[in-house]
């Protein structure tokens, strides 16, 4: 989970006048103080299917017909096409109660012949491989609608060094709020993986156009605000990619 400890010691200066008190005193004292922590069970699966290329338009109009019999089962937050960032992929997000939650649904979707008759068996074929990431809300995000239909969504991803956020978890909320503001993109939720490649956090953007992105990021270039968040963040990231995605016509999220 979104948890960490830290330990305390107190200065040399301090011990030493405590040994003056009393032996025992003398002793180093170790303080653990927790940060911020996950305080519910609710989490989120990040899926992406690459396509065939040949199948792609096949894909999307299979999983437009026959997705109903997919959100029976449990709650899809979002479905994207990925434009830029890759190819012939498609990004969606699910959400559960809890690791029993999602067993089950997995168990009764292998016992629906439907879904496995008129969906999966057909789909299947289309796809060249399949990942998924489990992942939370950061303690300080919560999942948000944009503030209107239509747009495109960013998802970027940042590989953090080891060390959880104990190490960067101001800093990275700092960089990330800086951008959540008035005249920059609208900020739709923060993860972080607990599943899948580890250190990992997520952030997914909302912007009204291609456009409207690209001329945020050039601001945001000559924000001394942003460009000082940014900096004290960057010296914790070892890597990060980004895809810009269009909301699929069936997409809850849109």
């Amino acid at each position: 989970m979104f948890r960490f400890n830290m330990l305390k010691l107190r200065s040399s200066s301090l011990r030493s006048a405590a040994a003056l008190i009393s032996p025992a005193a003398a002793q180093p004292r170790v303080h653990l103080s927790t940060g911020p922590q996950q305080n519910h069970t609710t989490f989120y699966e990040f899926r992406t299917y690459c396509i065939r290329p040949d199948q792609n338009a096949a894909f999307l109009k299979l999983t437009n017909e026959k997705i109903h019999l997919r959100t029976a089962h449990s709650k899809l937050i979002g479905y994207w096409g990925v434009e830029y960032g890759g190819l012939n992929q498609v990004f969606h997000i699910w959400e559960y109660d809890s690791y029993s939650q999602r067993a089950a649904v997995r168990s009764a979707l292998s016992q629906d012949p439907s879904w496995i008759s008129e969906y999966i068996s057909k789909a299947i074929p289309m796809l060249t491989s399949q990942d998924n990431e489990i992942t939370y809300l950061v303690p300080w995000s919560r999942l948000q609608m944009p503030p209107q239909e239509g747009g495109v969504y960013e998802l970027v991803s940042y590989q953090m060094r080891p060390g959880g956020p104990a190490v960067w978890g101001n800093a990275f909320q700092a960089a990330v709020t800086s951008h959540d503001a008035p005249g920059y993109g609208k900020l739709v939720g923060a993860f972080h993986s607990e599943f899948g490649q580890l250190n990992r956090v997520h952030t997914l953007w909302w912007f009204e156009s291609a456009d409207q992105r690209a001329e945020v990021r050039h601001k945001s270039h000559s924000d001394a605000r942003v460009v000082a968040a940014v900096r004290n963040s960057v010296v914790h990231l070892d890597s990060q990619k980004n895809k810009l995605m269009f909301p699929c016509p069936f997409s809850p999220m849109k």
